[in-house]
């Protein structure tokens, strides 16, 4: 069956979450946002583009930092409302430079870094 990006569940504003997850360690990166246009970009390219809403404009992933993500597998959930983006990653996912935007446990109501900027 083909894919059509049209045939996802988009939210009032066109956009989809979307999670990108590092392709050999599991491990969870980012969470951001993709409209229609995003996701067939990002199937057509094979690098991640979202849609910034801050911009409104697409955002190619390390355009411009380096830190790209290569597609490895686009992954639906079952209300086909939101994506999961297996990708290859180069650099660290946040623009804080940690590997991921997931950084901050709450431990016993106090936040705790879990991990620091890359060098």
């Amino acid at each position: 069956m083909d894919f059509d990006p049209a045939g996802l569940t988009y939210n009032e504003a066109g956009l989809i979450p979307a999670i990108a997850q590092d392709s050999k360690s599991g491990e969870v990166l980012m969470m951001a946002w993709m409209n229609q246009e995003a996701v067939a970009k990002t199937l057509s390219s094979g690098h991640v583009t979202y849609w910034s809403r801050s911009r409104q404009a697409f955002w190619v992933k390390g355009e411009t930092s380096g830190h790209r993500q290569k597609l490895i597998d686009l992954r639906v959930d079952c209300d086909r409302d939101a994506l999961l983006l297996v990708v290859e990653q180069t650099g660290p996912a946040c623009h804080t430079l940690r590997r991921s935007c997931f950084y901050t446990s709450v431990v016993s109501g106090q936040e705790v870094e879990l991990m620091a900027p890359e060098a």
